[in-house]
């Protein structure tokens, strides 16, 4: 399965601040926000990746990642000039997934629980249909959202209803077979001249191919594309890493347990880092 991390836009939800560099780059706490949908998708098993972002932002997208060998990953960059719509990803994205599967993650989600790697690798290793995640939220009028019949099969998906059928939202991370490209192709802008993802979601549903997976209570998901969303990632990360010790959304700690880097290359990378992030990347492996 191919990973596409969509990191373009404006990020006006953040201006001034995101005038002059990406939002994907901003720090949630230690780590650039980019490396949660990065480790997200390593959770699920994918190891190459499409880099998504405007042509100003890739050069520094470039310089942090690399070609992602570093982490036993392999990074490719693509430009999307203009915000498009979610969908383009998959236009953007339509040589490098090839005959793949898909996983799109956009670079402002953040998902953290106790067993994450277990509710994604088997979607992974299914390549069926489509597979979305819900979450339940308190202002349901600001997501996409899903209704769900008795049997919880999903009977509609609302994109910011003004009269929300479920406070069961649609997160940033979707799945897909090789049919999703093909369908990317079919549809046509929204009203507000964007390709929409609930678009492909809903050809999926007519097809009788989406799934919903909704996500736990004690999993967070955290939309850090705003002011406050911003604030509450970091606030979140710094407060769960201080209590456990453990660290969200460490690349090099996932490669090493995943077994994409040895001991040896972890102990290189922490070198490169003369504080704690360093000095927790040796206690992996001392």
């Amino acid at each position: 399965m191919k990973g596409i991390i969509l990191a373009g836009g404006r990020g006006t939800r953040l201006y001034p601040i995101t005038r002059g560099i990406s939002k994907q780059l901003f720090p949630v706490y230690d780590k650039p926000m980019i490396y949660h949908p990065i480790t997200t998708l390593m959770f699920a098993g994918v190891t190459e990746f499409l880099v998504i972002s405007t042509p100003q932002a890739l050069p520094m997208f470039k310089e942090l990642l690399g070609n992602g060998q570093n982490w036993g990953l392999d990074f490719q960059y693509a430009e999307q000039s203009e915000p498009r719509g979610l969908a383009d990803a998959f236009l953007i994205g339509e040589s490098f997934i090839g005959n793949d599967p898909c996983a799109l993650a956009l670079g402002d989600n953040i998902f953290h629980g106790t067993g994450l790697g277990e509710q994604l690798q088997p979607i992974n290793a299914a390549n069926q249909g489509a597979t979305i995640f819900g979450y339940t939220v308190a202002d349901p009028s600001s997501f996409g959202i899903v209704e769900q019949g008795p049997d919880g099969k999903i009977l509609s998906i609302e994109e910011k209803p003004k009269a929300p059928k479920s406070n069961l939202a649609v997160t940033g991370l979707y799945f897909y077979n090789n049919d999703v490209v093909s369908i990317a192709k079919t549809i046509k802008p929204s009203k507000r001249g964007e390709l929409e993802i609930t678009s492909i979601n809903n050809a999926y549903l007519e097809n009788g191919a989406l799934d919903l997976k909704v996500l736990p209570r004690g999993t967070a998901w955290l939309d850090a594309g705003t002011f406050d969303g911003l604030l509450q990632a970091a606030e979140y990360v710094h407060a769960v890493e201080k209590r456990t010790g453990s660290k969200i959304a460490c690349p090099e700690e996932v490669a090493f347990h995943l077994g994409l880097i040895d001991s040896e290359q972890v102990l290189k990378l922490a070198a490169d880092h003369k504080n704690e992030y360093g000095d927790y990347l040796e206690r992996l492996v001392r």
